[in-house]
């Protein structure tokens, strides 16, 4: 069996960049993190392979800053398997690619049933490959050997998978779209902070008066910044649900909070003085938060019919059309166009309605240009078609 040897040491990892360099073709690379353990979505694995180079394991919170290699390989194509996945926590350390590939992706706009790289692998390549340690504690020092041998199959594969891909792509005439798609990954930009991200807790939903809210909130934060000084991920400190029972329940004595079976979890007892004090906070609380969140968020469209009858009208109207498109083209129906830019003209049509307005709705919310050709004709027609329906003279009035 290979050794797969970690480089975590600046001489070693400048060495290996001179390999890299030294190599031929797109470059494949992937990393490693250890969400569901750590509060961080640093890189703990930066796995890179390259054709006459070789496969390369990084050691990145070792090694520090990979600016040198960013630098030699800027004008290089990189292959990711889901590259919206790992830019982030490459671009921590400087490595910030120019041009990709990415597997997923191409694997979707190409119609396959399955995108996962294993699936992807075995059915165009006719290899398996196994994924047992997705989900392991990559902080974990030092690797084991298994880890490592997974780590590095899992780019050692993408410059073939990539090439048949090329030519897959060339045959269905989606070249073309799937650049503007790997461009669009690139330039994305990350999701704005949340004014209250402690309404991402888990049955928060069903706190329905202000004061219990405001317990929940801040539960929220004391367990946030606890998760951040010790860099555990806050679910292992104390479940969602404990808090929100907690916050349901309304303890008035520390004794009580103690005595709640379902406040559960490692640090629920050791962190008991935290946890008790964050309840006092919000029983004293005189900035109460609203029982809905606030937001540009529409209301979930079962509620359309009820709420807002022809904006329903028109949002299956568009997505009866948009199926017709994604079985046309074999695109899935979520790459076609985002649902959420769907249901925003549909919730508020561009006037007038054709498809000149609703390309530069399309535009406006970042829909890529292949996107605005294949569906804004006919989502206006659908839109008009509709209109037409809700103002037709009734036999009645005729």
């Amino acid at each position: 069996m290979v050794d797969h040897h970690v480089i975590d040491t600046r001489d070693a990892y400048l060495t290996a960049t001179a390999a890299i360099v030294g190599g031929t073709g797109p470059i494949g690379v992937d990393a490693e993190r250890a969400s569901g353990f750590t509060y961080s979505q640093r890189a703990y694995l930066i796995q890179i392979y390259r054709r006459g180079a070789g496969t390369f394991l990084f050691d990145p919170p070792a090694i520090g800053d990979f600016h040198e290699l960013n630098d030699a390989l800027a004008g290089e194509e990189w292959i990711f398997h889901a590259a919206s996945q790992d830019l982030a926590c490459l671009r921590e350390v400087g490595l910030d690619p120019a041009r990709i590939f990415d597997t997923e992706l191409a694997a979707r706009l190409l119609g396959l049933p399955r995108v996962g790289l294993g699936t992807v692998v075995e059915e165009l390549l006719g290899i398996h490959l196994a994924k047992e340690h997705s989900a392991a504690n990559w902080s974990t020092r030092p690797l084991p050997e298994a880890w490592l041998v997974y780590g590095a199959l899992d780019v050692e594969l993408l410059p073939d998978l990539r090439d048949r891909m090329v030519d897959m792509l060339a045959a269905d005439q989606k070249t073309v779209i799937a650049g503007q798609e790997f461009a669009a990954v690139l330039t994305r930009e990350s999701k704005p902070v949340s004014a209250e991200p402690w309404r991402r807790l888990s049955g928060v939903h069903s706190l329905r008066a202000q004061r219990n809210l405001a317990v929940a909130r801040e539960l929220w934060f004391a367990r946030d910044r606890l998760a951040q000084d010790i860099d555990v991920s806050p679910g292992r400190l104390v479940p969602d649900a404990s808090l929100v029972a907690a916050a349901r329940t309304l303890p008035t004595t520390r004794q009580e909070l103690a005595d709640l079976r379902e406040f559960s979890g490692r640090a629920s007892r050791s962190e008991l003085d935290r946890w008790w004090a964050a309840i006092q906070a919000g029983l004293a609380s005189t900035e109460l938060p609203s029982v809905r969140s606030n937001g540009d968020a529409l209301p979930p469209p079962r509620a359309w019919a009820d709420r807002n009858p022809d904006a329903d009208l028109r949002f299956k109207a568009a997505r009866a059309v948009l199926a017709e498109i994604s079985d046309e083209f074999a695109i899935p129906l979520e790459n076609l166009v985002t649902p959420d830019y769907v249901r925003r003209m549909a919730w508020t049509p561009p006037e007038p309605t054709d498809s000149e307005s609703i390309g530069e709705a399309l535009a406006t919310l970042g829909a890529r240009a292949w996107q605005i050709e294949l569906t804004a004709q006919r989502i206006a027609d659908a839109f008009v078609e509709v209109h037409q329906t809700i103002n037709a003279p009734s036999e009645e009035g005729s």
